[in-house]
């Protein structure tokens, strides 16, 4: 199981070389990009987070502002009422408690507002070069029809992933299977097993052909 999951990374790494959507150069801007982008899509947060942050540069600036200003900002994304208190509230905790920096462990990160362990793994993987598995929705769903796990909560799965994929691609895994999960295979019943470049790895029984 290990060398086949190892071999589905590094197929889909080839297939998916470019970063994850969310990953925007620096962990300030990556952190707020992952939590908007819960429950709404990387297409709506890319397109409103420019003006955001020009409204809002700092985490200084954040922490300060009205609620209800750094909502009407980010009023095209879902959730956004939650959003703006949460992100305002975890300004002013990495300025309190982290000296304005975002932290660089899972302990301390999902301390944050609006940091769970996906999003923790996300930043830790892409901005600091700490290896870490972020299972979402597409991580969760793939691990199980691939026979990864049978686990019925994503911090399971995530065990599990760690066991049979090399630490080396660990924040490979969410990176890649976003785009896979998007363009492949996709939720429901019917993923496009014959477009599938590592089907034959994939513990799948019910794999679909093209009519």
């Amino acid at each position: 199981m290990k060398n086949e999951a190892e071999k589905v990374i590094i197929v889909l790494k080839r297939r998916y070389p470019q970063k994850a959507d969310m990953d925007l150069g620096n962990p300030d801007d990556s952190l707020l990009a992952t939590i908007f982008s819960a429950r709404t899509t990387d297409a709506q947060v890319l397109k409103m987070f420019p003006a955001f942050r020009r409204k809002f540069p700092t985490w200084k600036k954040l922490a300060a502002a009205n609620v209800a200003d750094i909502a009407k900002s980010i009023n095209t994304i879902g959730l956004y009422r939650n959003k703006a208190k949460s992100v305002k509230a975890l300004a002013q905790k990495i300025l309190a408690e982290f000296d304005g920096k975002v932290p660089r462990t899972m302990e301390e990160l999902v301390t944050l507002p609006g940091v769970g362990r996906k999003t923790a793994s996300c930043i830790l993987s892409q901005s600091f070069g700490i290896p870490a598995v972020a299972v979402d929705t597409h991580v969760f769903r793939i691990a199980h029809r691939l026979g990864w796990s049978k686990g019925k909560t994503p911090e399971k799965v995530e065990e599990d992933i760690k066991k049979i994929v090399p630490e080396k691609l660990w924040g490979d895994v969410n990176r890649t299977m976003v785009r896979f999960g998007r363009e492949i295979c996709v939720g429901g019943k019917k993923p496009k097993c014959w477009l599938c470049p590592v089907a034959k790895w994939c513990a799948y029984k019910q794999k679909t052909e093209k009519f």
